[in-house]
């Protein structure tokens, strides 16, 4: 089993950043990063392996705006989450997967993180 603990969820305004982390109690293949709105289906936002390539994935939508990054040494991610929009507001999930796969899918993903709240006003 894998403890994720999440970090850096607030409310900031439209155009404004904020910083995710997750903390993982053990190595992993890779981690990610979803998001759930209410009414909406969750949905992948960004993933990065822990393999020497560190390959990173995100979704079109936040492309440009969002950063996943890595720390081996501590089993650690972030996400830097810059111009950010009021349809950004979501509870953002971390995740783990200890399998080689298509990050972009939830499936896979055998460890999840509690959650962080993140409200962008406008």
């Amino acid at each position: 089993q894998v403890q994720l603990v999440e970090s850096g969820g607030g409310l900031v305004q439209a155009g404004g950043s904020l910083r995710l982390s997750c903390a993982a109690s053990r190595r992993t293949i890779a981690m990610g990063w979803f998001r759930q709105s209410p009414g909406k289906e969750r949905e992948f936002v960004a993933a990065i392996s822990f393999s020497w390539s560190g390959d990173t994935n995100y979704a079109d939508s936040v492309k440009g705006r969002f950063t996943i990054s890595r720390d081996v040494a501590k089993n650690t991610i972030y996400l830097q989450m810059n111009s950010l929009k009021p349809e950004d507001t979501a509870v953002y999930c971390c995740a783990a997967r200890d399998t080689f796969g298509d990050r972009t899918s939830e499936n896979g993903y055998g460890h999840w993180g509690q959650g962080t709240q993140v409200t962008v006003s406008s």
